[in-house]
This record gives C-alpha cells, sequence and structure tokens, in this order.
C-alpha cells in the first residue's frame, strides 16, 4: 500500500446497539473471538500499545498497535506498523447510530509506504483482509449474541 492510493474503507451495518459493536472492537475476550486470536492484551485508551505475532506462509509479521484517539463508543484511531517491515497506517473505527442499528466505518491510510515486493502489504490484500475481517467474521460473530 502506498501513500498515493486512496484509504481502504469498509463499512457494515450491524443490528445491535453501538455499545454492543463498541465491546466487540474494544473488549480483550472478544477481540480473540472474530480478530486475532493471540492478541494478548489491548484497552481502548490513548497511549496504550499492544505487539502480537501473525504467520503467514514462510512470512512472519509483528504486529504494533499504538492507540491514538479515542471517543468511546463513537470512534477509536489506532497506528499500524510491522516490526522488521517498511510501513505505516492508521487505522480509525468509527461507529453511527442509524434507526435501530448501527454502522461501522473502518479507514486504514497509510502515513508510510509498505515494501513493494510483500504481497500481504498490496491494496488489494488490505481490502480482502478488512472485508474478511468486518463484512464476515466480525457480522458472524454479532450475529451469534443472543436477541
Amino acid at each position: 500500500m502506498k501513500t498515493s492510493e486512496p484509504p481502504v474503507i469498509v463499512e457494515q451495518d450491524f443490528n445491535v446497539s453501538k455499545r454492543k459493536v463498541w465491546k466487540a472492537l474494544t473488549d480483550l475476550t472478544q477481540m480473540q473471538q472474530w480478530f486475532f486470536s493471540n492478541i494478548q492484551d489491548f484497552e481502548p485508551k490513548v497511549g496504550f500499545t499492544t505487539e502480537f505475532t501473525i504467520k503467514s506462509e514462510e512470512r512472519v509479521f509483528p504486529h504494533h498497535w499504538k492507540v491514538l484517539e479515542v471517543i468511546p463508543a463513537r470512534k477509536m484511531v489506532q497506528e499500524w506498523k510491522y516490526g522488521g517491515y517498511k510501513g505505516l497506517c492508521t487505522v480509525a473505527f468509527e461507529l453511527e447510530e442509524v434507526k435501530q442499528s448501527t454502522k461501522l466505518r473502518v479507514t486504514a491510510t497509510v502515513l508510510e509506504d509498505f515494501t513493494d515486493n510483500i504481497p500481504e502489504f498490496k491494496r488489494e490484500s488490505c481490502v480482502a483482509g478488512w472485508e474478511y475481517f468486518i463484512n464476515k467474521s466480525l457480522l458472524d460473530y454479532i450475529n451469534s449474541f443472543p436477541t
């Protein structure tokens, strides 16, 4: 992904309250259910940092997250980078109540170009990843809540 490319934006509507979606986005136990099972620690607090590693085929991606902004049940912005690799982005999670449901918008914005020769850092991979996590994994997780 490059700074010259537009941000990756993925949106999804959920038939639950903002509070429930916010909790799924920020509660460690819930994040481990739909996002990354090996996240060891997370707090939606400005300045909070966490690290965990994801393996993809023969490559290892140390994830480094730092929480930059939090407006409870409305918005959270994180800085994302990967240890040992060039590149930096922000990921914003924004919630909006729409009638009886909640709209989530995830926006990944590149601040420093990512390494060219790694497929996982291509725009198509980022789009596919966020579409999977938000439109499939998180949606399925939230839809599994008792009504």
